[in-house]
């Protein structure tokens, strides 16, 4: 059974060691303007991935940008950072007091696009780090289920603006997912700012 990941009080049910939630990061009219321009200037890609032993073209547009010579959990190596991307990660490592090399960005078009149950991979062999999520566009749905107790699941609705700071332990005990939607849906950009180990 799904829970809401706030209480009555709008306080977070998980602990600030596993996540930190802060509405309207970036205000409507910033978030437009970036919105547009990524969608008019990046370039977009389908990739295949292997899921339960079986290669699978993934429900979402993605690209990754960053530091020279720094390459995402597929073995892309980044593109250079959109001076906006840069900036926006500036403001970010300011407001967490945390450091990224990249960002990963996935392009949702509709509700057809998702991203199935997942703990994201680690940095560098046994070491989980933090992921600063931005979301720009439609508010979709991020649902959290325990590794070890499915029946243990939270949702949160991921605001336009919104900046979610997963921390390294949530990727440890916990997934997560977004769901394919029955309702129409328009596009959304989420941008996960990551720290690269090499």
């Amino acid at each position: 059974m799904q829970q809401k990941l706030f209480n009555d009080t709008a306080q977070l049910i998980l602990p600030e060691a596993l996540l930190q939630y802060t509405p309207g990061f970036i205000n409507r009219a910033e978030g437009d303007q970036l919105l547009e321009l990524l969608l008019q200037t990046v370039p977009w890609q389908q990739h295949t991935v292997i899921m339960y032993d079986k290669e699978v073209v993934t429900p979402r547009l993605s690209a990754w940008y960053g530091d020279k010579r720094q390459r995402d959990e597929g073995k892309r190596e980044a593109l250079p950072w959109l001076p906006e991307l840069y900036d926006l990660k500036k403001r970010i490592e300011h407001f967490t007091g945390i450091t990224f090399q990249g960002v990963l960005l996935n392009y949702y078009r509709d509700g057809n696009d998702s991203v199935a149950w997942h703990a994201d991979k680690d940095t560098a062999p046994g070491i989980k780090t933090d992921i600063a999520s931005v979301s720009l566009g439609q508010e979709r749905s991020f649902d959290f289920r325990s590794k070890n107790d499915h029946k243990q699941q939270y949702a949160i609705k991921l605001e336009y603006g919104s900046l979610l700071l997963m921390k390294g332990a949530l990727q440890k005990g916990w997934e997560h997912r977004i769901a394919k939607s029955t309702v129409p849906m328009k596009a959304r950009i989420n941008l996960t700012f990551r720290k690269v180990i090499v």
